[in-house]
Formats: structure tokens, C-alpha cells, sequence
């Protein structure tokens, strides 16, 4: 008989570990890839950081000042929000489009309006520092929505290889882009699709 835990651990096993099951909702968000472990290592760093805060909070507020105890509390939630909004950078698919979350801004693109997403070899951000380093990033064309004739938007690099999720993971790369790609390449065919019927 096979244990639920074990079938869960098997099924991200080797070259499964990326791909959506067909029964999964396509109307949810998902993140098409794993996230790195310098994104989740950072996050667990500050997490344990707020850790200490919170316990320095109250120390504070039975020692001495409550307000000053309330102010350490306040950072240390501050902390807690920043690590959780840094485990949601990245990003994520779904039947409505693409969404691209940064840490301060989340931009949503319906795939009608993702004009080409292509795999380019040019400087790019590392671990999302304003230092660039020559690397592949994975950029995104939209197409403006203004008029079918109108001009793409400015490219967006929505991956790149230098990023928390893939700095020295190239194949873990290569896979996240495949996928993002097929998405969009399968969500292109059906607004077409919809577009010569309608």
C-alpha cells in the first residue's frame, strides 16, 4: 500500500519536479518552477531574524517601555512581510495570463497581449541587486493594448539566470522558461482561436 507522503515526494522527484498535472486548475496562479534556494534561504534567514525581534520586543515591553516594545514588534512584522513578499517574487501563470511579481510592483499581462517571450543572452541583474553580470534572461515583448496596430511595450526580463530562484542552476532555468513559454504558446493558439470565431 503506498504511503500519501512518499507518493507526494515522488511526484517532484528527477524531471517531473516543474510540470502542472492535468487535473490541476488552470484558473488558480501558479508558480511554474521551484523556487530557488537563495530565495528560500534568505527568506528563512530574515524569518529567524524577526524571531529574535519579536523575543527582544518582549523583553522590552516587560522590562521597560511599552512603547518602545510596540516600535521592535512593528519592525519585526515588517520583517515577517518582507520575507513572505520575497517568497512571492517570481513568476506565475494561469488560464488569464502572466503575472510578473516584483517585491514593491506585481504586473498582470493577459496572454492576448504577450507579444514574444524569447531566451536572451545579455548583462542582467544578480540576485536582483542593481550589479549586472552577463547571463540569459528570459524576456517578455507585450504588446500594447491601446490598438492592434499600436507599438510593444518596453521587454520585461521576467527570469534570468543570476536570479535567486536559478544562480547556478542552469538546467532549473531552462526548464522554467520551457514552461513559461508553453503556457503562453498554448494560451496564443486559444485567444486566436476565439478571436476568428468571435
Amino acid at each position: 500500500m503506498p504511503l500519501p507522503f512518499l507518493t507526494a515526494d515522488r511526484a517532484f522527484d528527477g524531471e517531473t519536479e516543474d510540470v502542472v498535472l492535468p487535473h490541476h486548475d488552470r484558473q488558480r496562479w501558479r508558480r511554474p518552477y521551484r523556487p530557488g534556494p537563495w530565495r528560500v534561504g534568505l527568506a528563512a534567514l530574515v524569518l529567524l531574524l524577526a524571531s529574535f525581534v519579536l523575543v527582544a520586543a518582549m523583553i522590552i515591553a516587560a522590562t521597560t517601555s511599552v512603547t518602545a516594545a510596540w516600535i521592535w514588534f512593528g519592525l519585526a512584522v515588517l520583517m515577517i512581510a518582507a520575507a513572505l513578499r520575497g517568497l512571492r517574487i517570481g513568476v506565475w501563470v494561469s488560464s488569464a495570463g502572466l503575472r510578473h511579481v516584483a517585491f514593491l510592483t506585481t504586473r498582470t499581462t493577459p496572454w492576448a497581449r504577450v507579444g514574444t517571450l524569447r531566451v536572451v543572452q545579455q548583462p542582467v541583474r544578480w540576485m536582483g541587486l542593481p550589479r549586472t553580470v552577463q547571463g540569459q534572461g528570459l524576456v517578455l515583448e507585450a504588446r500594447s493594448g491601446r490598438s492592434a496596430g499600436a507599438p510593444a511595450d518596453g521587454p520585461v526580463v521576467l527570469l534570468s539566470t543570476h536570479g535567486a530562484d536559478f544562480l547556478n542552476r542552469p538546467a532549473a532555468f531552462d526548464r522554467a522558461s520551457d514552461t513559461v513559454e508553453a503556457w503562453a504558446d498554448e494560451y496564443r493558439m486559444v485567444s486566436a482561436a476565439r478571436r476568428t470565431a468571435g
